[in-house]
């Protein structure tokens, strides 16, 4: 936990009346002006070309530009108001062509005609946009309820941790991908996971479903974590070898991950790695990469019992650990530089995990201005210290 410091001197009030009668008062304006916008608009525009139309000569016609009435209204007012702008663009448009000498010409049933015809196509396209809209909302909640049910929020309070967690997808629709994170409690200790299934798409959403089922399975049942690992590389094969039955690219398909197991009464984190970004832990102000000297291959490649071997590394009280995916790790600027993550985990002040994780994420997006090429998955964890332990010096 890295504490912020505070400033000393005194502060304006916020809400004092010269502040808030000069910069909010006038945002507070310009706020209800765009509001108000798509409405005002289409009338301004009909009383100025029904002013103009009655002051410019008779031989010309101005009645025609009464069209872009009911297409300013496109997209942006409902149908009802639509029709009404448009019923009064009919009338305006009449007494213009009136005024004009027009009454027995059949320009004035073609700018009618013209008026008609542009109220239904807007009013058409507003059918459309709002039947689009539907879907897409019913689509983002079917998402919401996929990432609930696969990817489980985790615990902000576990064992002796507290947990956070942050999950971007690169797709600006999408709720969930390839990234997965899990942590399960068992007797004496907090078991974690985190991953990212190469792929995008569907396929990835269920390679990532299978992992974390074979977890919180595994994660009750297995003593050790090479037998754990071991499990969820079985577990892995067996799915991939099912989906290769309808998908001949399978065989290309896996998963790198970090398996963790932090017991409540030794000062440690045990970890093995199979292919996947080492954690980073900040104790007492310093950033280590905890790299494993062991890393196993990928679950989905056939490792063999032997390989997943166990790395040990201290976890004291105070210490934080930040997990993440490679998605981080290859985020690029506008010049192609990579985020560098290391650097910014170490300059960063926080006071808790969420704290951490909201400043890294505004920080990565800032980096990449907003763009992700890939997802992101990010979890926090602070080891805290029990009642009777003193704090370090």
């Amino acid at each position: 936990m890295r504490e912020r410091t505070t400033p000393t001197g005194t502060r304006a009030r916020p809400g004092s009346p010269a502040r808030w009668s000069g910069a909010t008062a006038g945002k507070t304006i310009l706020l209800r002006l765009l509001w108000q916008a798509p409405t005002v608009l289409p009338l301004a525009v009909l009383c100025a070309v029904t002013v103009v139309g009655f002051l410019v000569p008779v031989d010309i016609h101005l009645a025609s530009l009464l069209v872009a009435v009911p297409a300013l209204t496109a997209g942006l007012v409902g149908p009802r108001w639509t029709a009404l702008i448009t019923a009064l663009a009919c009338v305006a448009a009449a007494a213009l062509d009136i005024r004009d000498g027009l009454m027995d010409s059949p320009i004035l049933p073609i700018h009618l005609i013209d008026l008609l015809v542009v109220c239904g196509l807007v009013v058409l396209f507003w059918r459309l946009r709002d039947l689009d809209f539907k879907a897409l909302v019913q689509a983002r909640s079917v998402s919401d309820a996929a990432q609930r049910a696969v990817l489980r929020p985790l615990p902000r309070r576990i064992g002796r941790l507290r947990i956070a967690s942050v999950y971007r997808s690169a797709a600006a629709q999408a709720q969930i991908g390839g990234d997965l994170y899990a942590a399960e409690r068992i007797p004496g200790a907090v078991r974690l996971i985190i991953g990212d299934v190469r792929g995008k798409g569907l396929p990835a959403v269920d390679d990532a479903a299978a992992v974390l089922g074979a977890f919180r399975e595994a994660a009750h049942r297995d003593a050790t974590l090479p037998e754990l690992v071991a499990s969820l590389e079985g577990s892995v094969g067996r799915h991939l070898r099912e989906v290769g039955k309808t998908d001949r690219d399978s065989g290309e398909r896996f998963i790198t991950a970090l398996v963790l197991e932090i017991p409540d009464d030794a000062p440690v984190v045990r970890m093995i790695s199979c292919g996947h970004p080492p954690p980073l832990r900040s104790h007492r102000g310093a950033t280590t990469l905890l790299r494993s000297p062991h890393p196993a291959p990928p679950l989905g490649l056939a490792g063999d019992a032997e390989d997943y071997r166990l790395d040990s590394f201290p976890l004291e009280s105070g210490d934080t650990l930040l997990l993440h995916t490679d998605g981080l790790l290859e985020a690029r600027d506008g010049t192609g530089a990579f985020y560098p993550a290391h650097e910014r985990f170490d300059s960063l002040l926080w006071t808790d995990p969420d704290e951490l994780l909201q400043r890294l994420v505004k920080d990565l997006l800032e980096h990449v201005e907003g763009r992700l090429e890939d997802d992101v998955a990010l979890v926090a964890l602070e080891r805290l210290r029990e009642q009777s332990e003193p704090p370090a010096a």
